[in-house]
């Protein structure tokens, strides 16, 4: 394992993680498929190879990139109410479309009541639109969770979405599905290791194909998704 992320949670810890981000936790995260659905119909993505190099080109260099670091900045600020509001501020200024704005608050604040079960101090510092990376940071940290195991089950978690996005898209099937996500490992641990160094100042995005995608959704005639 990559020396950043070799420090291990407490199976407690863990138990809480796995659970905070299987597709059965109620978030929502189904109804959206983050830009993905306009790329399929404009012809960008049309099949397994295609979609793979959609995810990790996202994932290395765009939204999710940003996701990631604003996961570990809250995270790292989970007991400082000013930074982490700064942080939650941040988060959902950076959005870049309406819908993408609303995917990632919607399922923050759906995550926050959820995760209301585990009552932890850190619930009372954010408030309605916390987006959803932030949350996630900081719960995880409030329950002792490590920064590298949250930011690999957290990427792991949003690609395996992505993923199944593009099967009920109908351009892979479930058995493709698996062996993209499986094709991904590499790029989740190793972003997953350079963001634990990341700070706020590394925030950017080199995928603008993918971001005027995401706007365009939001006037796509006939969808399944929300985003």
């Amino acid at each position: 394992m990559p020396e950043r992320l070799a420090g291990a949670s407490n199976p407690q810890s863990l138990i809480r993680l796995m659970t905070w981000l299987s597709p059965a936790f109620p978030v929502g995260g189904f109804a959206y498929s983050g830009g993905l659905e306009a790329a399929v119909v404009e012809g960008h993505v049309s099949g397994a190879g295609e979609l793979a190099a959609w995810l990790e080109t996202v994932l290395v260099a765009g939204s999710l990139r940003n996701d990631a670091i604003l996961l570990a900045e809250a995270h790292r600020a989970f007991d400082q109410p000013g930074r982490l509001s700064e942080v939650a501020s941040l988060a959902a200024a950076l959005a870049g479309s309406a819908e993408r704005h609303q995917e990632a608050v919607r399922q923050g604040d759906a995550f926050l009541a959820a995760a209301s079960a585990w009552p932890q101090p850190v619930l009372a510092l954010l408030g309605a639109n916390t987006a959803y990376g932030v949350a996630v940071g900081a719960i995880a940290a409030a329950n002792g969770v490590s920064l590298g195991e949250t930011l690999v089950a957290f990427l792991q978690a949003q690609c395996g979405q992505l993923v199944s996005a593009a099967i009920r898209l109908g351009i892979i099937g479930q058995t493709q599905g698996v062996a993209i996500v499986a094709r991904l490992e590499p790029a989740i641990l190793g972003q997953a290791e350079e963001v634990c160094a990341l700070g706020l100042d590394d925030l950017g995005s080199a995928t603008v194909i993918a971001d005027m995608l995401s706007m365009r959704h939001e006037v796509q005639y006939s969808r399944l998704f929300q985003s």
